[in-house]
């Protein structure tokens, strides 16, 4: 495969960083990453990265969670009861969050949370790169999703915008993130879910973390940077939550990676929820308004 080397912070721009940690691709191609630190913003992210061209083949295989439907392996049907159940509180944020019905979900998958979104009354427009996702979104969920290379092209203005668990995989991230929060109406809201590297379960897997998922996730987010990096775009940071059943779901990936136990999984899981409150829960939602 082909790689890039990156010689600035893709956030910030800056030219001083650090290896921070050797990670392989656990789930796919078994090769070997480095996770680079900067030393201006925090900002963890993999370099070198495959080129934009190649990024795709590492997405290729039915066990990718976030586009798969099958029911097949433990791991996946507990990730789709506790999709469910997710859905429900996505919808009761959302509701909580703004009046506004107007939303956009980009890297929306196969479509689960736009089609319990429209069903709450929301008006929908979901972007997903993914060709076979969107086929899926189209056919198992009634919703029709635009190719994510349109999100350029887009001039109207959105109540919501949502990314859950999208953020880390934006090839242009600071293009594309200019362009996402211009789509914000005023007082609108932008809703960013990401891993934490600085999660209590992130520290104790160190290397075998399942969230750091490289080369698919080619940035590695912290509060300390992700703040920083939407709020230059001129939205202002509201508030962050913990997403609890992630520290679970991770823990489970994690020790089946380094050849552990799901009984291990379960207390690191409640260990890294129990760190919430401090900001050290393995995913966090992030909530970002224009003001």
């Amino acid at each position: 495969m082909e790689h890039l080397n990156q010689t600035a912070c893709p956030s910030c721009g800056a030219h001083s960083f650090s290896t921070y940690l050797a990670v392989k691709d656990h789930f796919l191609s078994k090769e070997e990453f480095k996770l680079e630190l900067c030393d201006s913003c925090s900002l963890l992210f993999t370099n070198p990265r495959p080129s934009l061209d190649r990024i795709g083949d590492y997405y290729k295989s039915e066990a990718y969670v976030s586009h798969s439907s099958t029911k097949k392996g433990f791991v996946n049907k507990v990730y789709g009861w506790v999709r469910t159940y997710t859905l429900k509180k996505k919808i009761a944020l959302l509701k909580g969050l703004s009046n506004g019905k107007n939303l956009l979900d980009i890297g929306a998958g196969t479509g689960h949370f736009l089609a319990a979104a429209k069903e709450s009354g929301y008006t929908v427009l979901g972007l997903e790169p993914d060709e076979d996702a969107r086929r899926v979104a189209l056919s198992e969920n009634g919703i029709e999703l635009k190719d994510l290379s349109l999100l350029h092209d887009l001039s109207e203005s959105f109540d919501i915008i949502s990314m859950w668990h999208v953020l880390e995989h934006v090839y242009n991230l600071q293009p594309d993130l200019e362009k996402i929060t211009s789509l914000v109406n005023q007082n609108g809201v932008l809703i960013i879910a990401v891993p934490n590297y600085t999660s209590f379960d992130a520290q104790y897997y160190k290397e075998y973390w399942a969230a750091y998922d490289v080369p698919r996730h080619l940035y590695h987010f912290s509060p300390k940077s992700i703040i920083p990096l939407v709020e230059s775009k001129g939205l202002k940071f509201e508030k962050m939550l913990p997403m609890k059943f992630d520290s679970y779901y991770v823990s489970m990936l994690s020790e089946k990676y380094r050849g552990g136990s799901l009984l291990k999984a379960m207390r690191i899981g409640f260990l890294s929820n129990l760190k919430a409150k401090e900001g050290l829960s393995s995913s966090q939602i992030y909530i970002f308004r224009k003001k």
